[in-house]
């Protein structure tokens, strides 16, 4: 591994309407950004949209089964430039339905689909945020279903909380790695180009989301399980985004 570059940021979910924001926010603070998805044509899109930007790169790959998501790390680890840090910012549509009208064989495919991949992506590539002197971090962005239950969206609310849960546990399980993990909680919807129109003024962009995360990998000493997204917190790098020093914890338990 060539320790002469400047170490990257992992973005699952980098496609998406809050992941692109993600990504934005990432590139803005100077960090070199690899973008995982599942899709080639979204993946070609997102470039298309950075075209100007030096510091992105893909990589087409999968976190649906635990064997592909070895596959990825794997491939990940051959990479010229070192990990500092995890962005998991993976998530699909919210179904609308009541859950009292769903089998159970329906909820257990909705755990499968929105809950493992988050799995799957931290049994194989926290291992990889492993270094000595050097913490890294790794993030989960949580679903404001997760936080309290949705009216006709319960099996996401179901779903959401499930991975807030995982978050918890994980941040417990990476300290022994010298692994900083923790979720940033979204506590309302986001604001994306396509819900725009009919958006709250509290919703945040995921601009803003993004810059949350930033500051996050930035030196912040808050060591929470979860954290919120604040926009106290969200503003404009004053500077480069510092990866390759490490950051000042303490360790506080709870969440926020």
């Amino acid at each position: 591994m060539n320790g002469t570059l400047a170490p990257e940021v992992l973005v699952l979910g980098g496609t998406g309407s809050v992941g692109q924001g993600i990504v934005a926010a990432l590139l803005e603070a100077g960090s070199p950004v690899l973008v995982v998805g599942r899709d080639p044509g979204r993946l070609a899109s997102l470039r298309e949209q950075f075209a100007d930007e030096p510091g992105l790169e893909t990589l087409l790959g999968s976190l649906t089964d635990d064997g592909s998501a070895l596959a990825l790390a794997d491939r990940i680890a051959q990479r010229p430039r070192a990990l500092a840090a995890v962005i998991d910012a993976m998530g699909g549509p919210y179904n609308r339905g009541r859950v009292i009208d769903r089998s159970g064989d329906a909820l257990l495919q909705a755990l499968q689909v929105d809950v493992m991949p988050h799995v799957h992506a931290g049994r194989r590539l926290l291992p990889l945020l492993q270094s000595e002197g050097h913490p890294r971090r790794y993030v989960l962005v949580g679903s404001p279903a997760g936080f309290k239950p949705w009216a006709g969206y319960g099996e996401s609310s179901i779903t959401g909380a499930a991975t807030r849960m995982y978050a918890q546990v994980l941040h417990q399980e990476a300290q022994a790695l010298g692994v900083r993990a923790q979720m940033l909680e979204v506590c309302n919807p986001v604001c994306t180009p396509t819900n725009a129109a009919n958006a709250c003024i509290e919703w945040p962009s995921a601009l803003l989301v993004g810059r949350r995360v930033v500051s996050l990998l930035d030196n912040c000493v808050d060591n929470r399980a979860i954290v919120r997204c604040d926009t106290r917190d969200a503003e404009l790098p004053r500077g480069l985004l510092q990866l390759d020093r490490p950051p000042a914890w303490r360790d506080i338990a709870g969440v926020a």
